[in-house]
């Protein structure tokens, strides 16, 4: 029996939060709105109307650039895509071609238990299109335009092929979900569209007696392209459908049609839409009405060192500087305003004896709101918490000799004038307690046991 190894690329866009539209004054908030408000002669394509680009849109896409590891180029262009399509009012969609604003960059993803890379092909910035809207009126079926999303900054990452399945592709979505959260470019919120996925799929055979297939360059003669899924849970669902659909045309002796491909979510399967343009097919060329744009290496310097802490720094001192678990860690990074909160809180704790274990576990088990209750709230409260409980000793006593014996390197660490350690030892014994204890009552106790 035939095996075969799901070869993953995604492109994802994502609308950027500037005010205007790319090419004009436009505003770009156009979720909500009442249809075709938000227009110019620019977005609508009419005769003579001349672009001129958002510098901060520029910007945001070449600091994302920076977070993912990428080339920022110092000379870019933007490039005529000609196609006809009823949501592209001009004809053609300024783009970018052969000069992207970056290239050859890579983020890192969990891929089980292993850290995988997965290297980024470029990052371009183009328009975003109108939004087709399907209706019946009178009993007639018709199909509606609206051109208040025409023209938004959109910003499209490319990835490599080199994803396996659709667990890592859900990864590396979510990563870059993160990711320009954290830089505040975009919402990047899926429900309202300003971040879609665009997986191609394809599988290529196994040869046995290779001693790492995955590391075959040779990809398959097609590609299968789903357009605009608006969810992780989609995009996974998606992806493992059409591995199956491609599997079972391959086994049968038969290549899968090169296409595009939408996800049909009431019936839970993909569906054709149309075969899939090549490159050529777009006759790409300079857009005639944007000059290039050049950029100085002081200046693309300045951008990386104003990059705030990323995720991935984020966690690694999280981890060091608290003293947290891999899994708390996860859960309080994923969102920078959580982040950010929680260390605000530690800070407010410290006077209190609270430790980060202890705001951490307050911060996670009851899903605190935190536009409703500030860092300082947050400490009284836990504070007004333990001091309604009191503990027994001889019980205390009893959970911290057990923590102590299941955490030999953090006494040890302790004893080797790492107060950080003490800390950790107090939070362990607050999770044995389920909360129900003072951190002072806890950290007395453990001095008293760590004492010679």
């Amino acid at each position: 029996m035939n095996q075969f190894m799901p070869v993953i690329g995604l492109e994802v866009h994502i609308e950027l939060a500037t005010k205007s539209k790319m090419f004009c004054a436009c505003s770009a908030d156009y979720f909500g709105a009442k249809p075709n408000t938000h227009v110019c002669p620019i977005c609508l394509g009419l005769p003579g109307a001349m672009p001129k680009a958002n510098k901060l849109a520029i910007e945001f896409a070449q600091r994302f650039a920076l977070a993912l590891n990428c080339q920022v180029q110092l000379g870019s262009k933007f490039d005529r895509k000609n196609y006809f399509y009823p949501d592209l009012a001009k004809g053609f969609q300024i783009s970018q071609y052969d000069l992207p604003f970056s290239q050859k960059g890579f983020l890192e993803i969990l891929s089980g238990e292993k850290v995988k890379k997965i290297n980024i092909t470029r990052a371009h910035l183009e328009e975003d299109t109108g939004k087709l809207n399907h209706a019946t009126i009178s009993g007639r079926r018709v199909t509606l335009i609206d051109f208040n999303r025409s023209g938004v900054p959109l910003m499209e990452v490319v990835s490599e092929p080199e994803m396996n399945n659709a667990q890592e592709a859900k990864a590396y979505a979510q990563k870059l979900q993160q990711i320009v959260r954290y830089l505040k470019i975009s919402d990047a919120d899926m429900e309202k569209g300003s971040m879609r996925i665009e997986p191609n799929v394809s599988l290529r055979k196994v040869f046995f007696g290779s001693k790492d297939p995955k590391v075959t360059k040779v990809l398959p003669p097609y590609k299968v392209e789903l357009k605009n899924i608006n969810s992780f849970k989609f995009a996974e669902k998606a992806i493992n459908f059409e591995i199956e659909r491609q599997r079972k045309i391959l086994e049968s002796g038969e290549t899968p049609v090169q296409e595009t491909r939408g996800w049909d979510e009431k019936n839970n399967r993909t569906v054709s839409q149309r075969s899939k343009e090549l490159a050529h097919d777009y006759r790409y060329f300079p857009e005639p009405d944007l000059t290039p744009f050049t950029f100085t290496q002081d200046y693309i310097n300045q951008l990386a060192r104003q990059l705030p802490e990323l995720p991935d720094a984020k966690i690694a001192r999280f981890q060091k500087e608290f003293q947290l678990s891999a899994y708390d860690v996860e859960i309080l990074t994923r969102s920078v305003d959580i982040a950010n909160y929680f260390e605000e809180a530690v800070k407010a704790g410290k006077r209190h004896q609270l430790t980060p274990k202890q705001i951490a576990n307050t911060l996670i088990n009851q899903k605190i709101d935190i536009d409703e209750v500030f860092p300082a709230k947050l400490v009284q409260n836990i504070i007004t918490q333990t001091q309604k409980t009191q503990l027994d000793p001889k019980e205390l006593e009893k959970i911290v000799k057990k923590v102590l014996l299941q955490n030999l390197k953090a006494v040890n660490d302790y004893k080797k004038g790492k107060e950080v350690a003490l800390g950790f030892l107090v939070g362990q014994v607050q999770r044995e307690l389920k909360e129900e204890g003072g951190p002072r009552q806890v950290k007395e106790m453990i001095l008293r046991k760590l004492k010679p």
